[in-house]
């Protein structure tokens, strides 16, 4: 199996799927991207730890650091290896103390979230972004908006988004509102706020 290399270039609000957000994922060493659609909450819990915010309290990817740092077991990486229907298959490969390395079976954007909790790479094979540069051919995960995205979907419970008003506001009235969600451990919306204020910096 040739693993290649992967690097996440952003997430964003999707246009096409309600509820729901896109994962881009660039190999490091090429121009091949993986666009991943996934749920709010898997997209939370990737954003919290990209931007290094400080929820109030541990969200369910958070607990999984102490817990095998208790019984001694590293994870080693991530491999996005099976691109089946339509669905993206992971696994999580963990080495415990008798240094035999196991696999998990994961969903792509948990094995990813976990991914950026350990600082581990992030990887898938060749054939899996071949078969996917070949299907969405033409499409260009730099514009600002997933309306060609194919149909590239992570098994994940829809919510609707909510009512966000951000337009109107300056900076710091974002950063203090930014402030404010994370309080309230309203990560979605903290996230939201984050992808505006990053928008309007560049």
């Amino acid at each position: 199996m040739e693993k290649v290399l992967l690097e996440i270039t952003g997430i964003e609000y999707s246009q096409t799927h309600s509820g729901s957000y896109v994962l881009h994922l660039k190999e490091i060493h090429g121009k091949r991207h993986m666009p991943i659609v996934i749920g709010s909450f898997e997209a939370q819990a990737i954003a919290v730890e990209l931007e290094k915010m400080s929820p109030n309290r541990p969200m369910t990817h958070d607990l999984f650091k102490p817990i095998l740092d208790v019984f001694h077991i590293a994870v080693k990486e991530v491999i996005i290896h099976e691109f089946r229907e339509g669905l993206f298959i992971a696994k999580i490969t963990l080495i415990g103390e008798d240094g035999i390395p196991t696999d998990i079976d994961s969903r792509s954007s948990d094995a990813v979230a976990i991914a950026v909790r350990f600082n581990v790479p992030i990887y898938t094979t060749k054939q899996v972004i071949n078969e996917v540069n070949n299907l969405s051919e033409g499409y260009s995960p730099s514009e600002d908006s997933s309306a060609d995205l194919p149909d590239f979907d992570e098994d994940f419970d829809e919510e609707m988004d909510p009512e966000v008003e951000v337009k109107g506001r300056d900076i710091e009235e974002l950063e203090a509102q930014l402030l404010e969600a994370l309080e309230n451990e309203d990560y979605e919306l903290a996230t939201k706020i984050r992808d505006e204020i990053n928008k309007r910096k560049k």
